[in-house]
């Protein structure tokens, strides 16, 4: 029986512990850019078909729901990537499959820099995130804590630590599960060490909580920002900025106009006329 996509959030132990020796799906970490991977062979296609990539089955809460639109969404429409025309793929509620061989771990949220997701979304090789297809596994993952047998501090950050991600996030509302709503780690040694939210490595990003209204609804988020610590903008944000640059600069241009009919004014009750004066007022 094939392992669905709901029953793999609760992060089963993999049945093979594939290795790189024992099996050439498996992948390291590169820093190499990746551009668009060639399509799967007949053989590839073959491998993956058995794997449930998507499924019906309710899984979370609304605050869950808006939250991973909140870490995805400002990405897609405000951020430039990490630079250099580098390619980035972010990702809500998406499976991550290390190999054909074992269920895929289903994060939250990720962020793969370098990686361009195939043309075709319906392509078997474009519904979800195989590593050996990717050649690296996401630069970061994100779990948000809905309750307490998630497992985000138990088998997922074992099993994310043996998929390779660099950066594990852990983003708890209510406390539930760790003491603090968010805890960030990075792997060292094959193993993750806690550090701080701010620029994660390679990334060039970071995480803060950030207590403001979202969609109508005021709540403490978890939200990126940049090297210089501004937040990355939705998209309603960016048009709200934008308006209000344009009401600052309508606001400039009548403050002159008022400033420059005033002093027409001036100058006619001195009976000079601003045409008489040699320039426009």
């Amino acid at each position: 029986m094939t392992e669905s996509i709901a029953s793999a959030r609760r992060a089963s132990p993999p049945e093979l512990e594939a290795t790189a020796e024992n099996d050439p799906t498996v992948t390291t970490r590169t820093n190499d850019a990746v551009v668009a991977p060639a399509p799967l062979s007949p053989e590839d296609v073959l491998a993956i078909e058995h794997l449930v990539t998507e499924d019906d089955t309710p899984v979370d809460n609304l605050f869950s729901e808006r939250q991973r639109r909140l870490l995805t969404h400002p990405l897609n429409v405000s951020w430039q990537g990490p630079g250099d025309g580098r390619y980035f793929l972010v990702a809500a509620d998406v499976g991550v499959f290390r190999t054909p061989h074992e269920p895929p771990l289903v994060p939250d949220v990720f962020l793969s820099l370098d990686v361009k997701r195939p043309t075709d979304w319906w392509a078997k090789e474009g519904r979800s995130y195989f590593m050996w297809y990717y050649k690296k596994p996401p630069d970061v993952v994100i779990e948000i804590v809905s309750n307490k047998e998630g497992e985000e501090t138990g088998e997922k950050i074992e099993r994310y630590a043996s998929f390779g991600v660099p950066c594990y996030v852990i983003f708890d509302p209510q406390a539930q599960v760790q003491d603090g709503l968010l805890r960030v780690y990075e792997l060292a040694s094959g193993a993750y060490a806690p550090r701080s939210a701010d620029i994660l490595p390679g990334v060039e990003l970071g995480l803060r909580l950030w207590r403001g209204e979202y969609e109508g609804d005021e709540a403490t988020w978890l939200r990126w920002h940049d090297a210089s610590g501004a937040l990355i903008q939705t998209g309603e944000e960016t048009t709200e900025r934008e308006r209000n640059r344009a009401e600052q600069a309508e606001d400039r241009a009548e403050r002159e106009r008022n400033r420059a009919e005033r002093l027409a004014a001036q100058l006619r009750a001195l009976g000079v006329t601003p045409e008489d004066n040699g320039h426009s007022v």
